[in-house]
């Protein structure tokens, strides 16, 4: 005696599930029209689909959407190695959040994970001297890369590079720019 065919066990499995839970135009997309959703009301019939051992069913790939997915996948490395490197650099809970939206909590976990100290209260303000620093490298930087005072997401990535070359946090540094050009200064 033959097995039943694994592929028509998934679909009825998903198509009983999307029934308990309303969702019918789910099953309708999957190909089942009035007549077999009346039969899969009924157990005896649900078991004949089950048990069957021939394939009653078929997979089709949406080509394009497979490859939207897969493109993903280095979208969201790129994300997670950006998050990391914010984190090792002293960006604050706040600034993840605003750029990424992840909670304090998923943070917090994030800088467990890379075995970041835990953080207590605020970084220091800078001294004069480093302000002037920062002013010094910053605000050639925004013009040779010809960055808009509104482009928060390259501001970003400067903002990182700053950090690393200045070793301070990023966190101070971010709060700098953003109070140079919410005054005006530049």
């Amino acid at each position: 005696m033959s097995a039943p065919h694994p592929l028509n066990q998934a679909v009825i499995a998903q198509a009983l599930h999307d029934l308990r839970n309303g969702q019918l135009r789910r099953c309708k997309a999957m190909g089942f029209g009035e007549q077999e959703l009346e039969a899969l009301k009924h157990p005896a019939l649900v078991s004949v689909l089950v048990n069957a051992t021939v394939s009653w069913c078929s997979v089709k790939v949406n080509r394009d959407v497979l490859q939207r997915l897969l493109s993903q996948v280095g979208d969201v490395e790129k994300e997670i190695a950006t998050v990391d490197r914010m984190l090792r650099l002293g960006a604050s809970t706040e600034m993840v959040s605003r750029f990424y939206g992840l909670t304090h909590q998923e943070v917090a976990l994030r800088r467990s994970i890379l075995g970041l100290p835990k953080r207590k209260g605020r970084h220091p303000v800078l001294s004069e001297a480093q302000e002037n620093a920062l002013w010094e490298r910053w605000k050639p930087a925004v013009q040779e890369h010809g960055i808009a005072l509104e482009d928060d997401i390259s501001m970003l990535e400067l903002t990182l590079d700053l950090a690393e070359e200045l070793d301070l946090p990023a966190s101070v540094i971010w709060a700098t720019i953003r109070s140079w050009i919410d005054q005006g200064l530049v």
